[in-house]
């Protein structure tokens, strides 16, 4: 499912709230960053952990990273693993035997640490996606507090198990977890503290709860729909959602991190201490330089939204493709816009337009009317209403008319565990005439292939420009500054399904990415990883790739934080 998702589509969802916002911001409102250094957030911060942690001390020289001249926080010793041991590891070696996972799980404030054959193991060790059921982890540990995740790193450490950190699982990739390894999970840190136009929150809070939050306060930070999403993951990648034209990604309103770093210190990154990590964690991908326990972002005043959503017959779909593509990147800011083209296999397929207005009704219609002008057609199904920020965000996340107790997919909730498989592209030029009839071509096979139990495939275009593109590449490690849209090909189906209809829908998937990635900008987005990607460091990071290595080097110089798809050490 695309993160911005779709807003506004009817489908048999309650109408959200009234109309009317109190406050709209400017449509050219740029996202800046302040850090905040207040008594509240070293209290919390102290409650996630940590308070208790020893770091010993020293003053480092200069480093240059980036070729810009950079100081090293004095507080932060310098990685050196060997000096971090806790006592009750210094005698450890081999392998871990039974005693030492006790220990381990004694050491743990929560004391929850799940190993095969324990009851509760195999829902522990479970991702979103059931594809990656069959991974079964060493062990899973569950951790409270910053304290706890420097305790398991020492135990990866001095064992030499692969460690991996889960906030969400949503791992395309299922890189949330590993054969054999230790995984790190903090689903446990999800405080949240509001103090003025910022927010303090714990790393393991889920998406619809950050905004459930929020929205008891009358304040939004733009982030993406899937609700079960980790906001750590969300945020360390960049984020993109239907707010973020007018408000930036989810990582342009950060404002400090906390982070435990490979060698178990406990560290705060902001523009002012350790700026050079703090430019990394925003947009150089989750579980890189560090296990993120708590953030800080700038929040914003906005309790009103306009949501809609517009279909036309499928005849209509290259016009309306050209026409949202010359309309939704350069609309307004305070308008954000999807275009999805979908169809289930072995069905005709469909196209609509969706997204949200941070403004009124009348504004909003002013606006689509320039669409129905540029694509030359009427919609045939038009849906706008006013709507508060939760009930848009509820739609947006297909949780609409569902109690918010029950949006998520443990035990007791309502939502599906699904399988899907999904490659992205950014797109920096308008389709051309060819590029528009390999989309809708795209489309247009699913009437002739079988895929698994309830297939589906589309293609979505979320709509960049405003607020995003007006941060230099540079500014942050999220390079995708130029695009007009981002575009997520994606199929799904019911777990398992045939291994041939899997295979079918795969095929599909690749060979209408082949067809429109001729015409993208070769980069990917970090947070729809793509284990296929051969050349993944240039499309993820671009130009930012080498500051990222150095970054890495500083601070895991031993490659801790390990996956296929990580930044090596320079």
């Amino acid at each position: 499912m695309s993160e911005a998702g779709l807003a506004g589509a009817p489908r048999g969802a309650n109408g959200p709230g009234a109309a009317g916002s109190s406050r709209v911001a400017s449509d050219t409102e740029a996202p800046t960053a302040t850090p905040k250094n207040s008594s509240s957030r070293r209290e919390f911060l102290a409650g996630a952990g940590t308070a208790g942690i020893a770091v010993a001390g020293a003053v480092f020289a200069t480093r240059a990273l980036g070729g810009t001249l950079r100081v090293a926080h004095p507080r932060r010793p310098l990685p050196r693993i060997s000096l971090s041991e806790p006592a009750w590891l210094l005698a450890a070696e081999g392998r871990p035997i039974a005693s030492d996972w006790s220990a381990l799980r004694r050491h743990l404030s929560s004391g929850r640490l799940y190993e095969p054959g324990e009851v509760g193991y195999e829902q522990a060790k479970q991702l979103f996606e059931p594809r990656f059921d069959g991974i079964r982890p060493a062990g899973v540990a569950y951790c409270a507090r910053a304290s706890d995740v420097a305790t398991c790193l020492a135990f990866a450490r001095k064992y030499k198990l692969p460690v991996r950190i889960r906030a969400g699982g949503h791992s395309y990739a299922g890189w949330s977890t590993v054969v054999g390894g230790l995984v790190v999970d903090v689903s446990l840190m999800d405080a949240f503290r509001v103090s003025g136009q910022t927010v303090d929150v714990g790393a393991g809070l889920s998406l619809i709860r950050f905004y459930e939050n929020l929205a008891a306060r009358n304040l939004t930070v733009p982030a993406g729909s899937c609700p079960t999403v980790g906001i750590a993951g969300l945020a360390l990648g960049g984020g993109v959602g239907v707010t973020s034209r007018l408000q930036g990604l989810t990582s342009d309103n950060l404002l400090a991190v906390q982070l435990v770093t490979a060698d178990g210190s406990v560290v705060e990154c902001s523009s002012r201490t350790h700026p050079d990590l703090f430019w990394a964690c925003r947009g150089g991908g989750g579980g890189n330089f560090g296990v993120a326990t708590a953030f800080t972002f700038r929040a914003h005043s906005l309790t009103k939204l306009c949501v809609y959503s517009l279909t036309w017959p499928w005849q209509q779909a290259a016009s309306v493709v050209d026409a949202w593509q010359f309309w939704a990147p350069h609309a307004p800011d305070r308008l954000g816009s999807n275009l999805t083209l979908s169809a289930p296999f072995g069905g005709g397929p469909a196209v609509s337009v969706g997204g949200t207005y941070a403004g009124t009704s009348h504004g909003l219609l002013r606006h689509l009317d320039e669409l129905y002008h540029l694509a030359g057609a009427q919609p045939t199904g038009i849906f706008v209403r006013p709507a508060s920020y939760l009930g848009a965000m509820l739609l947006e996340a297909g949780c609409a008319g569902r109690p918010l107790a029950d949006c998520h997919t443990g035990p007791g909730g309502s939502l599906p565990r699904v399988p899907a498989f999904a490659k992205s592209d950014f797109f920096t030029r308008p389709l051309n005439g060819g590029g528009i009839r390999a989309l809708v071509t795209a489309m247009e096979r699913l009437r002739g292939i079988s895929g698994a139990a309830d297939a589906s495939g589309s293609i979505t275009l979320d709509a960049l420009g405003g607020a995003v593109n007006r941060v230099a590449a540079d500014a942050t490690a999220f390079v995708h500054r130029d695009p007009l849209f981002l575009a997520q090909y994606y199929t799904s189906w019911s777990w398992p399904g045939s291994a041939s209809g899997v295979a079918a829908q795969q095929d599909w998937l690749r060979s209408s990415y082949r067809r429109l990635h001729r015409h993208a900008s070769g980069q990917a987005y970090q947070n729809y990883v793509d284990p296929e990607l051969t050349d993944w460091p240039s499309a993820y990071y671009g130009s930012n790739y080498q500051r990222l290595t150095e970054v890495k080097r500083f601070y895991d110089p031993a490659n801790l934080f390990s996956f296929p798809q990580s930044i090596r050490p320079a």
